[in-house]
């Protein structure tokens, strides 16, 4: 997914979980998880406080008993969240499944984040702040931004010798453009 099916999962995703609860949040692919401190349980009791994206990074924000956390992930190219009202009571094996993480909230909704490929690139962390994800720290201007515009655009080409296609999906040159919108915008 790039920039707008995140967005498009960011507004769908705020709606259903501002001032809900983490009642549950399991990790079923290890390899997905990039970060452990803090441990993927301390959300568990936090009230999410928002929903928002970082280029194609997703960022659930929460308030916890020992502050600020956010659960930021990419679903890459073949990742996905799949929304439940009453999220499955099916125990989930590492490793038998294409779900990397399931997320359950006091209301008993919830979501899975799975992924198709052969090639595991989903990324899930927990972290104190967005920017403590190395490639948010590093994103580039969102072009969803009102200050985004024509003259920022030119400000960014401006000196730069290198394919437009190139420029458009470098994420610390411009957020959240990957391969196939790169391909509608030329």
């Amino acid at each position: 997914p790039e920039m707008p099916e995140v967005q498009g999962l960011v507004d769908f995703l705020d709606g259903r979980l501002r001032g809900r609860t983490f009642s549950t949040v399991r990790v079923t692919a290890v390899a997905a998880l990039k970060t452990f401190d803090p441990p993927v349980h301390a959300l568990e009791g936090a009230v999410v406080s928002g929903v928002a994206r970082h280029g194609k990074f997703l960022d659930i924000a929460a308030t916890a008993a020992a502050g600020d956390l956010h659960l930021v992930f990419h679903l890459a190219k073949s990742g996905w969240l799949r929304w439940y009202d009453a999220l499955p009571a099916t125990v989930i094996r590492p490793g038998r499944s294409p779900i990397a993480l399931r997320v359950g909230f006091d209301d008993g909704s919830g979501f899975d984040l799975t992924e198709a490929a052969t090639k595991k690139s989903l990324s899930v962390s927990v972290v104190r702040r967005p920017a403590d994800v190395s490639q948010v720290a590093t994103l580039g201007p969102d072009p969803l931004d009102a200050a985004f515009d024509r003259d920022a655009f030119a400000a960014l080409l401006s000196g730069r010798r290198t394919q437009i296609k190139g420029l458009l999906r470098d994420q610390a040159t411009i957020a959240g453009i990957g391969n196939a919108y790169s391909d509608e915008i030329l």
